[in-house]
């Protein structure tokens, strides 16, 4: 039987350990940023697209009927939409600012803004989108 003695033994020593962790603590601080901002953009992107969406589906409701839905939810019951989109910055689908026509005989919902507070990456207030 053969006694191990410390020439033999293997492993990493505590410099090479420490070494391995500050070089991954330098990649993450180089990496996390940019991933939290990619998201940022991303959620920015998506807002944008459901805006152009329901923005389409008023049109079309307008088109059809000669009038605006009374209400967001009409564009979803009317099948004009699947489902009211969720506003992907607030994470919800009741935040949608509603902004009803000049002539209220023409329904309730002309536009619609998100509901979001704060400025977009680009600059501008997400409730002028």
């Amino acid at each position: 039987m053969r006694l191990c003695n410390r020439q033999d033994a293997r492993g990493f020593t505590l410099i090479e350990l420490l070494v391995v962790l500050a070089i991954v603590s330098t990649l993450l601080t180089l990496a996390v940023p940019r991933y939290f901002s990619s998201l940022q953009k991303s959620k920015e992107v998506v807002m944008r697209e459901n805006l152009w969406i329901m923005r389409d589906a008023l049109d079309k409701h307008f088109s059809d009927v000669g009038r605006y839905p009374d209400q967001l939810q009409d564009l979803a019951t009317k099948k004009y939409l699947r489902a009211v989109p969720i506003d992907p910055l607030t994470e919800t689908s009741t935040t949608w600012r509603v902004i009803p026509p000049d002539d209220p005989e023409k329904g309730g919902v002309y536009d619609v803004k998100s509901g979001a507070e704060g400025t977009a990456t680009g600059g501008g207030s997400y409730s002028e989108w």
